[in-house]
C-alpha cells in the first residue's frame, strides 16, 4: 500500500499575522515536519491557494473572505517553518476566478499525481480543518483513496464555534479515519 502525505494550504496568509489567519495555525509545523520526516510516506504533496487578484471568494468581488493567497505574493508562499525539502510536488488550486479551490483535487492534477505513483492511502494535514482540509479529504474519499486526517496537524477557522469538529465528523461519516 503506497501512502502519501497531503499538506493542505500551510501558507503565510493562513497563519497568525496573515490576511486570513487561522488561530494557532502555525503550531502545526512541528507535527507536519515530523510526519514528513517519518519515512512512512512514499510521496509528499503540498497544496496552495494560488488565487488571481480578482478571485471570486474575495469580499471585494462579493465573496466571503478577505484578499488572501494571491499568486506570487509572500502571503501565498508556504510557511517558512515547513521543511519544504521533503515536498515532492506542490499543487496550486483556486487559480480560476470562479473556483473556490477548497479541495486540493478541484481543477488540479493531484489525483493524477497520486494515481501515477500507485498511492492508495492519503494522510491529510494542514489548514483549515473546516474548509480546505475537509474538502480535500472528502474528495480523496470520493476518488477511492483511503483517508486519514491527523487531527493533531490541522487547525480550523471556526467561523462558528464547532465548525472544525463538525468537519471532522463529516469526514468520519464518509469513511475517513482520524489519527
Amino acid at each position: 500500500m503506497a501512502r502519501a502525505l497531503v499538506i493542505v494550504d500551510f501558507q503565510n496568509d493562513f497563519t497568525p499575522g496573515g490576511a486570513l489567519a487561522v488561530p494557532h495555525g502555525d503550531e502545526i509545523a512541528e507535527r507536519i515536519n515530523a510526519l514528513a520526516a517519518s519515512g512512512d510516506y512514499d510521496l509528499i504533496v503540498a497544496t496552495r491557494d494560488w488565487h488571481p487578484a480578482d478571485h471570486g471568494s474575495f469580499a471585494e468581488q462579493g465573496g466571503p473572505w478577505p484578499v488572501h493567497c494571491v499568486a506570487g505574493t509572500q502571503g501565498a508562499q508556504l510557511h517558512p517553518a515547513l521543511d519544504q525539502t521533503r515536498i515532492d510536488f506542490t499543487v496550486d488550486k483556486g487559480q480560476a476566478v470562479d473556483t473556490d479551490g477548497y479541495s486540493g483535487f478541484e481543477s488540479t492534477d493531484l489525483e493524477a499525481i497520486l494515481r501515477e505513483r500507485g498511492i492508495t492511502q492519503v494522510t491529510v494535514v494542514g489548514l483549515a480543518t473546516d474548509y480546505c482540509v475537509k474538502n480535500t479529504a472528502l474528495d480523496a474519499l470520493r476518488a477511492g483513496f483511503q483517508v486519514t486526517v491527523d487531527s493533531t496537524a490541522v487547525r480550523g477557522v471556526e467561523v462558528e464555534e464547532g465548525d472544525s469538529e463538525r468537519a471532522l465528523a463529516e469526514v468520519r461519516a464518509a469513511g475517513g479515519v482520524m489519527a
